[in-house]
């Protein structure tokens, strides 16, 4: 077998986890405008049981479409029943959940392995293990998506962004969480940097690109051996460039 016909071999289970999902594993996810959160818990006549999702929201929020962990992992069984995920990090032998409270995961296919990464905001009156369970959840279909498992449905709007853009995060705290989720190893952040540091740029303003900066340079020292009498302009905002990490 030449590597050519290898390689379709090995993207021809893969391709099960682009096809579209059917109509009944595709879930409803309920978004406000922080406007229209705050005219309901004003106002409950604003508020609605809704009968697309089963939740209580403003009677004019949106709907994003979703697929769920079982249906993912419904998905992930029958491509490849011995699919696989671990942390990318561990600490005290448990998965090593970022500052943030995300975690990085590997995501293991038909032998092919991709980086994902889950959120999930802390709620009032959880239960324990809760926040942590839709965690592992959002990591798995962060990167699941990068196998173009529901593609269609996440390029209509990233979950990521518009929960973050509800809760009053701007892009500048977006990115200096990706950094610091990075920070636990040096490559990865490098990596982190090098790839986005241009759109950041593109998309900020001069002082909150400065900010993150001052955050790149503060994470970066725990990666950057020590040097006599460093150029003042080593992370100066001409290039940008990231140091070799030791």
């Amino acid at each position: 077998m030449n590597a050519v016909t290898e390689v379709k071999a090995a993207a021809e289970p893969l391709d099960r986890l682009r096809a579209p999902f059917p109509p009944h594993q595709i879930s409803k996810l309920p978004k406000e405008t922080k406007r229209q959160r705050e005219e309901r818990e004003a106002d409950r006549s604003k508020g609605v049981n809704c009968t697309i999702c089963g939740g209580w929201h403003h009677k004019n929020a949106v709907h994003l479409d979703y697929v769920g962990h079982a249906a993912l992992t419904d998905r992930l069984l029958d491509t490849d029943p011995l699919w696989s995920w671990e942390p990318v990090a561990y600490r005290d032998g448990l998965p090593a959940f970022d500052q943030t409270g995300g975690l990085w995961i590997k995501l293991t296919v038909c032998g092919v392995t991709r980086l994902g990464y889950g959120h999930a905001a802390a709620k009032p009156q959880m239960d324990p293990g809760s926040r942590e369970k839709e965690v592992i959840g959002d990591a798995l279909r962060n990167a699941a998506m990068r196998f173009g498992a529901a593609l269609d449905l996440w390029h209509k709007g990233d979950l990521h962004v518009e929960e973050a853009t509800e809760q009053g995060e701007s892009a500048k705290t977006l990115a200096m969480n990706h950094l610091r989720s990075c920070a636990i190893d040096g490559a990865m952040f490098k990596e982190a940097w090098t790839k986005n540091y241009a759109g950041w740029k593109a998309v900020l303003s001069d002082e909150d690109y400065a900010e993150l900066v001052a955050e790149m340079k503060k994470l970066a020292a725990k990666f950057t051996p020590a040097k006599p009498a460093p150029p003042t302009d080593e992370f100066g905002m001409a290039g940008d460039q990231v140091p070799e990490f030791a």
